[in-house]
């Protein structure tokens, strides 16, 4: 029976969404706050695992190199995404995450022989050129705004990664598996970072570890999701699909942080709605399923 991947997706659209928002909020370092939404997270998903823990055995040798890379890739998506938003606006940061289907369309093609149809690649392109008018009014223009740019891309890369590693184990074993390694091998990298440079793990008061909690449990809602769904679509799907955020962040900027919402980002958000319908049906109807559908 063919699955619905639409309201999984909008879910993860709208917990991911908050993430941004969360990091603006704190004045943690970024490697901190990082460092302490996998470790929560993985914690969290504990009892979860043990209940599926013979799964652990399917597992070789390999698959835990890959999936120790998959942390390593999802630790620098984070830390280079959150050192962004310390630098840059919500809308200026998130609109760069729009290029995720560019690159993840190349890494599959190259790493899975993926092919896509002509229609799909018109349907990405009305989502990215919405996703670019959504901020082309708030791109800085000062060196600190273009660093934050940069470390936005770096982490676009970062995360293709991550998604196309786990579209070749997340088959093999329970998502919540998966989820719990990779989530387990950031904390980490993560660890070993801010022990490498010094970054002070306590002093922090009661509203930033409010803030690590909400990190930990409402945007790493869509992280499982998206784990789960890989599946039954591939990893370019799953990119599309967050090419809802800059939409979903963008608002939540401007509701709680005060950030402007221009009359670009009001049309841009409208495409990118849009595109990602459109792509989401063509999916619907002709979606990546396990073998013996």
């Amino acid at each position: 029976m063919q699955r619905s991947i639409i309201l999984p997706l909008t879910i993860a659209i709208i917990a991911i969404s908050f993430s941004a928002i969360f990091v603006k909020w704190s004045d943690a370092p970024a490697s901190i706050l990082s460092m302490y939404r996998m470790c929560l997270a993985s914690l969290f998903l504990v009892p979860i695992v043990w209940t599926k823990r013979t799964d652990f055995r399917k597992i070789t040798k390999k698959d835990w190199l890959l999936l120790c890379f998959s942390g390593l890739f999802l630790a620098l998506h984070f830390v280079l995404w959150f050192g962004s938003l310390k630098l840059t606006t919500v809308a200026s940061s998130t609109i760069i995450l729009t290029l995720q289907p560019i690159i993840s369309l190349i890494g599959g093609f190259f790493l899975f022989k993926e092919r896509t149809t002509a229609a799909a690649f018109m349907t990405m392109g009305i989502a990215i050129i919405g996703a670019v008018m959504i901020g082309w009014g708030d791109f800085g223009l000062s060196s600190e705004a273009i660093s934050g740019d940069i470390l936005s891309f770096l982490s676009v890369i970062a995360v293709v990664g991550y998604l196309l590693i786990g579209q070749s184990i997340v088959r093999k074993v329970s998502h919540w598996i998966y989820s719990f390694c990779v989530f387990a091998f950031a904390s980490i990298f993560l660890i070993a970072y801010n022990l490498g440079t010094g970054v002070a793990f306590s002093g922090y008061d009661t509203r930033e570890w409010g803030i690590f909690l909400l990190l930990a449990i409402v945007p790493t809602v869509a992280h499982v999701i998206n784990n789960w769904l890989l599946n039954y679509v591939n990893a370019t799907t799953i990119s599309m699909s967050i090419l809802g955020e800059p939409l979903g962040a963008t608002l939540l900027a401007v509701l709680l942080l005060g950030e402007r919402l221009t009359g670009w980002q009001i049309s841009g958000g409208f495409l990118v709605l849009l595109g990602v319908f459109f792509f989401l049906m063509q999916q619907k109807q002709g979606t990546y399923k396990k073998a013996g559908k």
